[in-house]
């Protein structure tokens, strides 16, 4: 691995990149980033859930998981139309209620009344128009970012705990296919925390058992036999 001040970089097979990633992950749960309850910011442990479902995982690939996963964290947030539930056509429809509204104040001589239904009305239309655009942007940065620009740029995540890029390197030596995987924690005490977790593990760890994707269907299916249980938060990688 190395360290800079651009984060931390490793290079190497898909095993390497995957065992990276659970490397950082165990070392921000370790310093217990993931505990809205800790002295660590606790917007961080949204971040943190964030961060562990993009990381690259064993049973995933870069070009179809990795690539569909950095799209929607890429995609355009919700505006205020979405988050309420509401679709465009039901933004229009409510607009020409208040609009009716509207005319109805008119005839009554409440002119306030009246004023106050037309802007909500133009609110409604402007709400109808910001979903309709988003879910457009989506439909378009969905496709133009897995068809195009992953081409052209790595596969990247953002957020306010972790910055991460991961892309298929030029430089294979004959070993099949080789990645190279950065991650920068953005908080300067956080990272330096992560820092030496990291350095902990490379001097008491001596193998690290990468985390797979359990088959519980077949467990099932046997007759009497029961599913692994779940690991819990502290087990997720484990380590000899």
């Amino acid at each position: 691995m190395e360290e800079s001040i651009s984060g931390f970089k490793v290079r190497g097979d898909w095993g390497d990149i995957v065992e990276h990633g659970e490397r950082i992950t165990r070392a921000l749960r370790d310093v217990d980033v993931h505990d809205p309850d800790q002295e660590w910011d606790a917007r961080f442990a949204r971040a943190f859930e964030e961060w562990d479902e993009w990381r690259p995982k064993a049973h995933e690939t870069l070009d179809s998981d990795v690539s569909e996963k950095t799209a929607d964290q890429a995609s355009v947030e919700e505006g205020k139309g979405e988050k309420a539930g509401k679709e465009p056509d039901e933004d229009i429809k409510t607009a020409g209620e208040k609009l009716s509204e509207s005319y109805e104040s008119l005839e009554d001589d409440d002119a306030g009344a009246a004023v106050d239904n037309w802007k909500e009305s133009i609110d409604y239309v402007a709400r109808a128009a910001d979903s309709a655009s988003r879910k457009a942007l989506r439909r378009v940065e969905d496709t133009v970012y897995q068809n195009v620009m992953t081409q052209l740029a790595p596969y990247y995540f953002d957020n306010e705990l972790v910055s991460a890029n991961v892309q298929q390197s030029t430089r294979n030596g004959g070993n099949g296919e080789q990645f190279v995987f950065e991650v920068n924690v953005n908080d300067d005490d956080l990272k330096e925390a992560v820092s030496e977790r990291l350095a902990e593990y490379e001097d008491e760890i001596d193998r690290w058992h990468v985390e797979v994707e359990k088959d519980t269907d077949a467990a099932e299916a046997i007759e009497g036999a029961e599913p692994p249980p779940e690991p819990d938060d502290n087990s997720r990688s484990t380590t000899n």
